[in-house]
């Protein structure tokens, strides 16, 4: 009796798909994380070799990047990191405006107490953060304060499109903070927009939550008048 037994299990290849999604994220995260700057060339070739995988997995990830925004390819010049013009920061701005206003007119009805008082933690976060010069804890309290916003929100559709484009924005987060004024600017404008939420007018919240997007917008637009069309 033949004692062979079958290996297929130890010699069957890796599902692509699983490789593709692995080189995906590697990707996504660099490019976000600024290990991939703007204006950064992703060949396949040293890509797959550096993360020993075949050129298969490497360009189903990049077309997904590209699809997203993060990454642009052009034919016979392979893939690079997308750079964010002024006018592209701006147009970001703008839909980023929008999609907030109505998070918060979707939100404020449905905030509980438990709610109101992540809230008043995340603005306590912020102004600690503030106090000790720590930018970079600002910048990730701020991001969660306005997600929460939009995740009580309880749209899908909202969500899904909201954070594709805070992915693409939050690259370029200190030139943003510096456009609004830094961080006490930005703490007082959180502050008066938890106040509205807080009576429950989410009118006034709407309309707060959009002057404060809205301060880097115009100076957007005056350096797009001045020809200056560089993020």
């Amino acid at each position: 009796m033949s004692t062979h037994r079958s290996t297929t299990s130890v010699t069957t290849p890796l599902n692509t798909n699983t490789l593709s999604q692995q080189v995906y994220s590697h990707l996504r995260a660099g490019i976000l994380d600024n290990t991939y700057p703007p204006g950064s060339s992703l060949p396949e070739e040293a890509l797959a070799a550096s993360l020993k995988v075949s050129r298969v997995p490497v360009r189903e990830a990049l077309r997904r990047l590209s699809a997203e925004g993060l990454v642009v390819i052009r034919p016979r010049q392979g893939a690079t990191v997308t750079e964010l013009t002024a006018k592209q920061f701006l147009d970001a701005y703008q839909v980023r405006e929008a999609l907030e206003v109505l998070a918060v007119r979707l939100a404020v009805p449905q905030l509980t107490p438990d709610d109101l008082d992540q809230l008043d933690a995340l603005q306590q976060a912020m102004l600690l953060a503030s106090d000790a010069n720590d930018a970079d804890a600002f910048f990730a309290v701020n991001a969660e304060f306005h997600g929460f916003l939009v995740e009580k929100a309880d749209n899908d559709d909202l969500k899904a499109i909201y954070m594709s484009l805070i992915d693409r924005m939050r690259r370029y987060r200190t030139p943003s903070l510096d456009l609004r004024g830094g961080m006490t600017t930005s703490l007082d404008e959180h502050a008066a927009i938890l106040t509205a939420i807080r009576d429950g007018n989410a009118d006034e919240a709407s309309r707060l939550i959009a002057e404060h997007i809205h301060v880097p917008q115009g100076i957007l637009e005056e350096e797009l008048e001045e020809g200056e069309d560089t993020a």
